[in-house]
């Protein structure tokens, strides 16, 4: 039988603004004792406090002296997350502690990625939603699933965004500021994907969506990414920006033309101060360039 480690963020972690509620982490804890584990409930108000409780799931010493996770470990994770934001946020510390400086590089880390294999998380939600990465990946809701998801041990890998801020994406970022009422508000900078140029920085852009999975798929009705899959290896991005066409009968047209592409990675590098962006459902901006590429397979959850 396992050890297992669940680990619930406090408010204020990873974007959240309430205060998470502990009735389903007693509930999953009460599953996982009831078929043997030993579990470990661990309350985590600070990254500091995250790198503690991830600490278990260091492997043995390396000759070149990398902390790595150990993937035979008989220790498990457990992360209850009242948003995306907050799983995020554990995510992100995973990569901060495994991931090797680019002078060390070992022989044995995959050519297409910066990090190791990270640890699987068996994630329990902490807030009824249908909308969340949880559900749009089809992963177990109710804390008796969620522990026997984990006691099952089949996990599913998933690819990761990195970035240049020094933070992770899973699901996606949507690039682009709104008005008070809610519409959109235009903004220039150039996007573009691996060689392919969105737009060089002369168009209006509406907005701008990073997909890795399907959050941001979508904006007011209107398609943006048609296709994302947290499991293809790369990310797709689309822009939104507003077209006027002239017709000799119907005069001046307005519609919005959405441009697409496919790759490992993306910049997007705002032309006139600062650019606002939900990044993972938390609220960021950026004045120079900020790029994103792809992990294939970083991360793992539990599946039913």
């Amino acid at each position: 039988m396992y050890d297992v480690v669940l680990l619930s963020l406090a408010e204020g972690v990873g974007g959240c603004q309430s205060s998470p509620p502990r009735t389903p982490v007693l509930a999953c804890a009460d599953a996982l004792k009831a078929a043997g584990a030993l579990v470990e409930t661990v309350i985590a108000a600070s990254d500091e406090e995250i790198d503690t409780a991830l600490a278990r799931f260091d492997g043995p010493t390396r000759p070149d002296g990398l902390t790595w996770p150990d993937l035979d470990s008989k220790v498990r994770l457990v992360v209850g997350a009242a948003t995306d934001g907050q799983l995020r946020a554990v995510v992100r510390r995973l990569v901060r502690r495994y991931a090797p400086p680019p002078s060390r590089r070992p022989a044995d880390l995959a050519a297409n990625r910066t990090v190791p294999d990270l640890p699987p998380i068996a994630v329990l939600p902490l807030a009824p939603s249908t909308s969340d990465l949880a559900a749009r990946l089809g992963l177990p809701r109710s804390p008796a699933d969620v522990a026997a998801a984990l006691l099952g041990g089949t996990v599913r890998r998933l690819d990761l965004l990195r970035n240049d801020g020094g933070s992770v994406t899973l699901d996606g970022a949507l690039i682009g500021g709104a008005s008070p009422e809610g519409r959109p508000e235009p903004w220039r900078g150039r996007v573009e994907v691996d060689d392919a140029v969105l737009t060089n920085g002369d168009d209006p852009v509406l907005a701008c969506a990073v997909g890795n999975a399907d959050g941001y798929a979508t904006l007011d009705g209107l398609p943006l990414l048609t296709a994302p899959d947290p499991t293809d290896g790369v990310l797709e991005v689309a822009i939104a920006v507003p077209v006027v066409s002239r017709s000799l009968f119907r005069g001046k047209r307005a519609r919005v033309e959405v441009r697409r592409a496919r790759g490992r990675a993306v910049a997007v590098s705002p032309r006139d101060g600062e650019l606002p962006f939900l990044d993972d459902g938390v609220a960021g901006g950026m004045s120079r360039k900020r790029s994103w590429w792809i992990e294939p397979g970083a991360w793992a959850v539990y599946v039913g």
